[in-house]
């Protein structure tokens, strides 16, 4: 029931015979010309690229003889699935070389292989799922499972994009899946693993197919060059590796574009830019270099040439967010790091990551996945791209996060930027308490407060709220406020119910816990604060000697039936009705126009008009 065009088009040329081509006669005739995606499709595991933790389970499973009924190959596209599913059936019917049993070594080409390859084997069968997809496809391909193989070992089921099976379709497979005939195998390829019923996932072996890492898909890339005798540079090769995500097939296709541009000459990184589109990535360092160092007019200058020399704004902002995590990489790795491209590029990176603090480099790159998100939805993506620059020059003049920290201590100031020994913070490298963006002292200062109950809210200056990149949340009342205007119910009642303030502030929010506060209370209230305002937040536990919100109205409400209970009439009255006592108490009172109005100690309190809690 081999019925997928889609499948036999993939299929490689009966001429082709290994891996590179070599052997075809006609590899010089534009009629037999075949795409590299196709040429170099990978004939053995052996050729196989970044697969090996698959390669070796089913190599151990061959050995043991513990061979699955059903395989589940799952990846993004362009990373073999198909490929490793007719693979798969070769090898669970490989018969050649000595061999008479599944093996993995399927070099020299066994008994079945070539009509494997070329999808006319009787007993493999392939379906394609997103033109099958009804219960009549199903039971058709499943009424020969109880016959056995014509004259491989195991009748082999391959269906490709398994998930766009219909829910009926789905149902009809299960039982056969369940107990299989010991003479088949079902082996199904998606890309969308979450639209798989998980009743059939559970009944299948599992492999993820990874994509390919920049560097292995660069190596591969250019050993693909050397045999086609095609001169393609390093930098070019790198930029089409990580263009292609991870996806061989994709970084093929565009391999066989770039190659297409060669008049004999070696097709220079220039080229493959303008082909793909991507903005010149030393332009992109200059960008980035201009904008983290203040200098504004520079950032937008080279942001509007860019961008009238051709550039999409959204591909400039992809570019910047890539940079800027290359830099938090080599922030991160240290010497360690090394760029997958020209040694000009892995030098330029790690200039920048010296030039910043990591908690700057986490602000920026919020900065710029602002930007991104604006670029596609803003009337004019331009001017998007201009302003997410701009705001990216405007953080660089704020304070790091560390000199942040060392002003709300009252301690010196004007160090060094970076983290660690020579930027403050811990000695580890990591900010100190409250290290966080757009923090300030100077005339804002902290006010504390005596009451019980009450949390430092330190102001923020202008300047600094003007270029946050979301809402300035400085104290616990705001936190509140904003909780109730978001509608998030579930976290504004933790906080009042749970949450013993320590130190509250724009950044940090510190708390001893109350008696039952869920267990993910802290993961909730970071994720919420750092999406809300937009930039990073220290949340953790801490000591302190004040009371939760609920414990204060529970603690106000007592004093206030205590204090009511104790006026002569009210407790003459208790006295002489034994068993009673007084449960609420309500307050009248007159509003502006004389009108006599009820006041509820009870209801929940409107947090935007407080000033302290």
């Amino acid at each position: 029931m081999n019925d997928s065009n889609d499948m036999q088009d993939e299929g490689p040329d009966p001429n082709t015979a290994s891996m590179f081509g070599d052997d075809n006669p006609n590899a010089g005739s534009d009629e037999a010309y075949q795409v590299l995606a196709r040429k170099y499709r990978p004939t053995t595991f052996d050729d196989m690229v970044g697969q090996e933790a698959m390669v070796r389970t089913l190599t151990n499973a061959f050995k043991t003889g513990r061979i699955a009924h059903a395989f589940m190959l799952t990846g993004v596209r362009g990373v073999g699935k198909t490929t490793t599913a007719r693979l798969l059936a070769r090898a669970l019917n490989y018969v050649g070389n000595g061999e008479d049993g599944p093996s993995v070594k399927l070099n020299p080409m066994g008994t079945h292989c070539q009509a494997i390859m070329e999808s006319r084997h009787p007993d493999v069968l392939e379906l394609d799922a997103a033109s099958r997809t009804g219960v009549a496809d199903m039971r058709e391909l499943l009424d020969g499972v109880r016959y056995s193989p014509v004259n491989a070992r195991y009748k082999v089921y391959i269906i490709d994009e398994v998930h766009m099976l219909s829910t009926a379709a789905f149902n009809a497979l299960l039982k056969t899946l369940e107990e299989p005939p010991p003479h088949v195998k079902f082996i199904f390829a998606t890309t969308e693993i979450r639209k798989v019923p998980v009743t059939v996932l559970s009944r299948c072996q599992r492999f993820n197919l990874a994509r390919l890492t920049t560097e292995a898909l660069a190596a591969h890339l250019s050993r693909i060059c050397e045999k086609e005798g095609a001169k393609v540079s390093e930098e070019g090769l790198a930029l089409v590796a990580r263009a292609a995500e991870g996806s061989a097939r994709d970084a093929l296709s565009v391999l066989d574009q770039a190659i297409v541009q060669s008049t004999g000459e070696e097709v220079s990184v220039e080229a493959i830019r303008d082909m793909l589109g991507l903005a010149d990535r030393a332009r992109v360092f200059n960008l980035l270099d201009a904008a983290t160092s203040g200098q504004h007019k520079a950032a937008l200058e080279e942001t509007t040439s860019q961008l009238q020399e051709g550039a999409e704004a959204q591909v400039l902002m992809k570019d910047l967010l890539d940079a800027m995590a290359e830099i938090a990489r080599a922030q991160a790795m240290g010497d360690a790091y090394i760029f997958a491209g020209p040694t000009e590029w892995t030098d330029r990176t790690k200039k920048l990551a010296a030039s910043m603090s990591n908690a700057q480099s986490a602000r920026y790159w919020k900065l710029l996945l602002q930007g991104f998100e604006d670029c596609a939805r803003a009337p004019d993506p331009n001017v998007a791209a201009e302003m997410a620059v701009l705001r990216l020059a405007a953080a660089a003049a704020l304070p790091s996060p560390e000199e942040a920290a060392r002003m709300f201590q009252g301690g010196p100031t004007g160090g060094p930027a970076g983290g660690g020994p020579n930027g403050g913070g811990y000695a580890n490298g990591d900010p100190g308490p409250g290290a966080q963006a757009y923090q300030a002292g100077g005339s804002g200062g902290a006010k504390a407060h005596a009451q019980a109950g009450q949390v430092v809210a330190r102001a923020v200056p202008d300047q600094y709220a003007e270029a946050a990149p979301g809402p300035v949340l400085g104290s616990l009342n705001q936190i509140c406020a904003a909780l109730q205007t978001d509608k998030q119910i579930h976290l504004l009642y933790d906080v009042e119910h749970y949450v013993r303030p320590a130190e509250v502030r724009y950044g940090l929010f510190t708390y001893a816990a109350a008696p039952g506060i869920p267990a993910d209370f802290q993961m909730r209230m970071k994720n919420w604060l750092e999406d809300k305002t937009g930039v990073e937040w220290q949340v953790d536990l801490g000591h302190s000697t004040r009371e939760s919100l609920e414990e204060i109205r529970v603690r106000q409400e007592k004093e206030r039936i205590d204090e009511v209970s104790s006026i002569p009439r009210i407790a003459e009255a208790l006295d002489l009705l034994p068993g009673a006592k007084v449960v609420k108490i309500e307050k009248f009172d007159t509003d502006d126009e004389g009108n006599v109005v009820r006041v509820d100690f009870n209801r929940r309190r409107d947090f935007s008009k407080l000033d302290d809690v």
